[in-house]
């Protein structure tokens, strides 16, 4: 796929990436997180990196995510750390999915009843805000406005259709939901990368997969046409920071394909994705955990992201064979 650089080799589109041994530098990283996730994590992400990094059980993982479940079938209570107070928001949603499909429990009784309460909080196109319409006067991020009718969100709604459509979970809003997102997906013209991000957790799980690898190729070229990613580490610099949010806040490679299996894999060259990884794991700081580049706004959002932010750099990592340990292949697309 062309770059911003005319030179640019072809992208490779393997779904498959070398294996890397480990090493002791690796071995150390890894036990330099877990040390860190013992410090500083909720109960949740402790769980978590016992479930992906230490042989742990789901049960635990599935446990910690049961107490930010509302009565109303939706997820609150600061799951996603910037949104705080008990109000379901989309956003928590998609969080949980993301976390109940690490563990491979998308179905059964609690998901039916969670597509009942996203249908209930969907705009009239069936799309999901990124908030809910009632904020209650609790507080969120400034780059997260609360709205008395906020518009359906492909950042909220992307992810949590994508891993419906992965986990083959069926249900009356994910009709409408789906026609929401490729419509986005294919008209939308001016993007934000969080926004991108959204798109291609979407494009990953659809059913539609000869559709979903032509959208995916228009959608990177544009990635790259626009300098919504950052191809070369060394020159952050020369590429714009997201708009809205903290001067350094930029997005490289792995943020958009986490896994090797993504259709985002095939917007990157070799060197580019290689490089965003090395550079990936050189940001671990001194204290085992990754740093968080998004804007500062409450202590406690800060504190609470940074094991989540080192939970994903390191499942990221050991998808390409960066750490230790097997890496796992992800659900299977539906077929």
């Amino acid at each position: 796929m062309p770059g911003d650089e005319a030179c640019a080799p072809a992208a490779t589109t393997a779904t498959t990436a070398p294996s890397v041994p480990s090493t002791p530098t690796a071995t150390s990283a890894l036990a330099r997180a877990e040390q860190f996730i013992w410090l500083t994590a909720r109960v949740l992400e402790q769980r978590r990196f016992a479930f992906h990094f230490l042989g742990g059980d789901a049960d635990p993982v599935d446990a910690a995510l049961g107490a930010y479940l509302g009565g109303d079938g939706g997820y609150g209570h600061a799951l996603d750390p910037d949104l705080r107070g008990p109000l379901s928001h989309p956003l928590h949603t998609a969080h949980a999915l993301r976390v109940l499909d690490g563990l491979g429990r998308c179905a059964g009784q609690r998901i039916e009843r969670l597509c009942a309460h996203l249908a209930r909080v969907s705009t009239p196109d069936g799309a999901l805000p990124a908030t809910a319409p009632a904020s209650g006067g609790y507080p969120a991020a400034p780059y997260l406005p609360l709205q008395d009718d906020p518009p359906g969100d492909l950042l909220a709604t992307g992810p949590v259709v994508g891993i419906l459509h992965r986990n083959r979970v069926w249900h009356a809003w994910l009709f409408r939901a789906t026609d929401f997102c490729w419509d986005r997906v294919e008209n939308l013209r001016h993007w934000n990368p969080y926004e991108v991000q959204g798109a291609v957790a979407f494009l990953d799980g659809v059913p539609d997969r000869a559709r979903a690898a032509v959208a995916a190729d228009r959608l990177g070229r544009l990635v790259r046409d626009d300098r919504l990613v950052v191809l070369d580490p060394a020159r952050q610099g020369a590429y714009p920071p997201v708009p809205g949010r903290a001067p350094d806040e930029r997005l490289y490679p792995y943020d958009f394909a986490r896994r090797p299996e993504s259709l985002a894999r095939g917007w990157f060259t070799d060197a580019e994705l290689y490089g965003s990884l090395r550079f990936l794991a050189g940001l671990q700081q001194p204290d085992g955990g990754w740093p968080v580049h998004r804007g500062a706004w409450a202590p406690g959002s800060s504190l609470e992201r940074r094991p989540i932010a080192t939970l994903e750099a390191l499942l990221t990592l050991r998808a390409y064979g960066r750490l230790p340990g097997p890496s796992l292949p992800g659900p299977a697309a539906p077929r």
